[in-house]
């Protein structure tokens, strides 16, 4: 069974920085992608940032610039760094890993907000 957590949310100021983690119950690079979704109140969950096991990086429009997606190798972690924050990023976000089924995280809440 393939577990995968985030950490990392919290309360943040509008311009301020957080970075999410995520980490499956095994390596990194056993997956084909792993990404970042978030759900806001109201609305459906959407795809935030993405990365394939060849690196290759994809960002929804309203993060482009902002956000960055990585992997730590060594913690063998996918991250999302975010900055410059908005009330609207204001989400429950979630961790997706995929090898061709797909594994969710329970969600770390993001709070922008003054």
């Amino acid at each position: 069974q393939v577990h995968v957590e985030e950490s990392g949310g919290g309360l943040v100021q509008p311009g301020g920085s957080l970075r999410l983690s995520c980490a499956p119950s095994i390596s990194i690079f056993s997956f084909n992608a792993m990404g970042w979704y978030r759900q806001a109140p109201g609305k459906q969950r959407e795809m935030v940032a993405r990365i394939t096991i060849g690196g290759t990086t994809n960002y929804t429009d309203s993060v482009r610039g902002r956000f960055t997606i990585s992997r730590d190798n060594a913690k063998n972690t996918v991250d999302l760094q975010m900055n410059s924050l908005k009330p609207e990023d204001t989400a429950v976000y979630y961790c997706n890993a995929a090898r061709g089924l797909s594994f969710w995280g329970k969600g770390t809440s993001v709070t922008v907000s003054s």
